[in-house]
């Protein structure tokens, strides 16, 4: 059995394809989001999902989020003194998604189909790879997310010629593709995004309009606090695709503040974020050669495309509404199920053939002539255009720049930017030439890339036919086999997390967060609840925690009703503006 993977910023989701149908896995808590959050307290313990991110709320400095963003790089990050990359903590919730998955099938996964941003990188992709790879699985491919909804769709399943146009925002990033059917043919005809743009950054404004209002200063404000207001700021957001007022309320040094917003101002507070957005979506459309009106239908997928500011921003541009039939959360995590059946032969499935395209140009740096007629190197020259469909071959012919040159390197180069330097070095070759003037020798640099991310580059020098090839894998180059059994064994002693407790520490993190928050007489209240359900956990019996436990949440849900209420009248009662 493969599990197909949504591996999100924000959150990420599980499903399998059983009995003719996808079905969600939920996860050990009952929900099947499981927030992208990992946090490790003073004994060691690893959290991953809700209970890191009421541990988020407390314990702020220990709790890392958003790490998606940082896939493929050097970042490192120091919890409880020790360093780890993105693609650790990734695993962390990878092997807390197959736990999960494992438990709910009653049986062992070790294969997944995971998914990724189309305008992910070639090391990007390498570090998703291996994040599985650590978690224990055996990843059986990586499939672009925009592709994945289409499937999810059953754009595949269409018989007509049709063009559709994929918006994907999630909690971290922004995908545009647009996508040919033809028969059995899908062609992704081109990819456009941003990694750096998502439901993040929304949540990000209303954090900044709270701290700017207030004059809250971020640099020495407490680092609950801060937790406390963006959280609320999250909150308040989601309120925004249901009410067109939202009021953020959050308690700074024991006095309440509060902001009331309007959907109107928090749209024009999001301009610069609805322009980037613009960008991708022209140019999508120019690089696959189409016009506006040869998009067949358009397709909302991410949970950041709930926003009703984005809904509106999107469907101006498209010049018609879009597709929402299938919860924007879950239609990546269906298609990968679905693929992953694809791939396992399921017979009630119709095999398609997925064509895909280079979502960044590949290349190698060279020398041009520049002002008074000097050569002048350090420049990038594409050898496969992005948005080429591939699989793809090309060839490009260079020449020796100095006289007695007796060796030519080729930099193996990945990106967009004139300047070599300002792209993605994949890998490199030096080939020996004949001494000569320059200008005399030539080479010709075959680039050949296919649909598994596997690129073969060869360089013949065409004097002496000698030839160099590489091929650059997808297998992360900084770890290897025994390197990544090492790391994953380190990671299986921090998660330590037995499930018939998680419930029972995810209510008992809310009520310390909750007893934080609150003022007045609510404090003692949250007290007496918390000492009584831990009173019941102490006696260690099975029935009588389960009553307790139903109880505490009932008590928890009735008391944070309390608070707000509370908060908000204390905002409608106030004698001035100083509050808000």
């Amino acid at each position: 059995m493969i599990l197909g993977i949504d591996l999100g910023t924000t959150n990420s989701l599980a499903a399998v394809y059983l009995d003719g149908d996808v079905t969600v896995i939920p996860n050990r808590l009952g929900s099947v989001l499981t927030p992208s959050v990992v946090s490790i307290d003073e004994s060691g313990t690893i959290y991953v999902g809700e209970t890191a991110l009421e541990r988020k709320s407390v314990d702020p400095a220990n709790t890392v989020s958003v790490f998606k963003r940082a896939m493929g790089t050097d970042r490192i990050y120091q919890i409880r003194g020790k360093s780890y990359r993105a693609e650790d903590l990734s695993a962390c919730v990878l092997r807390s998604l197959k736990e999960d998955a494992e438990q709910y099938l009653g049986q062992s996964v070790e294969e997944a189909v995971i998914s990724v941003p189309a305008y992910f990188n070639d090391r990007q992709r390498k570090a998703t790879k291996k994040a599985g790879e650590l978690a224990g699985f055996r990843v059986e491919r990586i499939l672009n997310e925009p592709t994945a909804a289409a499937i999810a769709y059953g754009i595949d399943r269409r018989q007509d010629e049709a063009r559709y146009l994929i918006f994907d925002l999630g909690g971290g990033t922004l995908d545009v593709s647009v996508l040919e059917l033809d028969g059995v043919i899908m062609e992704v005809r081109a990819v456009a995004g941003d990694n750096f743009l998502g439901g993040e950054d929304f949540t990000e404004v209303l954090y900044r309009m709270f701290l700017n209002r207030h004059g809250v200063d971020e640099s020495t404000a407490p680092l609950k606090t801060l937790a406390q207001i963006r959280r609320q700021a999250e909150k308040c957001k989601k309120e925004f695709c249901e009410k067109d007022r939202v009021i953020l309320s959050a308690v700074i040094d024991e006095k309440p503040l509060h902001m009331e917003v309007t959907l109107k101002e928090y749209e024009e507070a999001c301009q610069l974020l609805l322009e980037r957005i613009r960008k991708p979506l022209e140019r999508s459309l120019h690089d696959a050669r189409i016009q506006l009106e040869d998009i067949s239908e358009v397709v909302l997928v991410g949970g950041a495309t709930r926003l009703p500011i984005v809904r509106r921003f999107v469907g101006r541009l498209m010049g018609r509404p879009a597709r929402t039939d299938i919860s924007p959360d879950e239609a990546v995590v269906i298609g990968a199920a679905l693929q992953a059946a694809m791939k396992e032969r399921k017979k009630e499935l119709r095999e398609i053939v997925l064509t895909d395209v280079c979502p960044f140009s590949l290349g190698t740096d060279t020398s041009i002539r520049g002002i008074g007629d000097s050569l002048e190197s350090g420049y990038f020259d594409p050898i496969i255009e992005r948005n080429t469909v591939i699989p793809a071959s090309r060839s490009k012919k260079y020449w020796t720049v100095r006289d007695n040159q007796r060796s030519v390197s080729v930099d193996i180069l990945q990106g967009e930017s004139r300047l070599a330097k300002g792209n993605l070095l994949l890998g490199s070759i030096t080939v020996p030439v004949p001494p000569g003037p320059a200008g005399k020798e030539s080479i010709t640099v075959t680039f050949t890339y296919d649909i598994n991310a596997l690129l073969e580059v060869i360089v013949k020098v065409d004097s002496t036919q000698m030839t160099k090839k590489i091929i650059i894998r997808g297998e992360d180059s900084i770890y290897d086999a025994a390197q990544a059994e090492q790391r994953m064994a380190q990671l299986d002693y921090l998660k330590i997390h037995p499930r018939d407790q998680e419930e029972n520490k995810l209510l008992l993190l809310k009520g310390e967060r909750m007893y934080e928050e609150a003022l007045g007489d609510l404090r003692p209240i949250i007290n007496r609840a918390m000492m009584e359900f831990e009173a019941a956990l102490d006696r260690q019996r099975s029935d009588e925690i389960a009553r307790a436990r139903d109880d505490f949440r009932q008590a928890l849900s009735q008391l944070e009703e309390m608070m707000q209420q509370q908060l908000k009248n204390d905002y409608l009662n106030s004698p001035d503006d100083e509050t808000r």
